[in-house]
């Protein structure tokens, strides 16, 4: 179909790694779990719109800069762990407040405020650049019409079969806020999250090209 081969392969592999635990399902975690199934999904639209992103650069060639350029790679890289510590600075503030300063469980301000965290944190991991541009050519036919079409297609199939997992477990996760836990929880959550977001930036900052 449009170029491309092994569709029922390429489903399998992107389902493991959607399955893997990495930043994108730690940010819709979190959301989720600081602010109800509405901010999981703002988190998982704006993961999406990262992808979306990395789909155009990949088939366009974008990405291919990363891949040969260390120097470019070297600035998207530290860029994106610098907004990683940013995120976590957020979560750290939240969880040394007192008690009785914030909800229960902090929530970011907005949907939309969400929804950019989550796009920039996908956004600007090269790591998730230089995915795209190792994966997709490998289920694209060497005789394939258009690669750039076949890019595209294999990319959105990528963006929604992701987005459809996010989703799914909101589902599992969001439930979960319904046992009303003590301020102490609320804290935990954040202060985890800010340690765990430290942890991936600076994973981010010493991955090589």
């Amino acid at each position: 179909m449009l170029g491309t081969h092994d569709l029922a392969l390429f489903a399998a592999t992107v389902f493991v790694l959607n399955a893997t635990p990495g930043v994108d399902m730690a940010y819709t975690v979190a959301s989720t779990l600081r602010g109800g199934w509405r901010q999981g999904v703002a988190a998982a639209v704006g993961v999406a719109g990262g992808c979306v992103l990395h789909t155009l650069a990949a088939a366009f060639g974008l990405a291919a800069l990363l891949a040969t350029s260390a120097e470019a790679f070297a600035v998207v890289k530290y860029v994106g762990a610098a907004y990683l510590l940013y995120v976590a600075w957020g979560m750290a503030r939240a969880g040394v407040r007192p008690p009785g300063a914030t909800p229960e469980v902090a929530a970011p301000s907005s949907l939309w405020r969400t929804a950019r965290q989550g796009f920039f944190t996908n956004a600007l991991n090269p790591k998730v650049a230089l995915f795209f541009l190792a994966l997709l050519p490998q289920f694209i036919a060497t005789d394939a019409p258009d690669k750039t079409l076949a890019f595209l297609f294999l990319g959105a199939w990528f963006i929604v079969q992701g987005l459809l997992f996010l989703l799914a477990l909101i589902a599992i996760v969001a439930p979960l806020r319904r046992s009303r836990p003590r301020p102490w929880v609320g804290r935990g959550l954040n202060l985890g999250g800010a340690g765990l977001f430290t942890a991936l930036a600076a994973k981010l900052a010493l991955t090589k090209p």
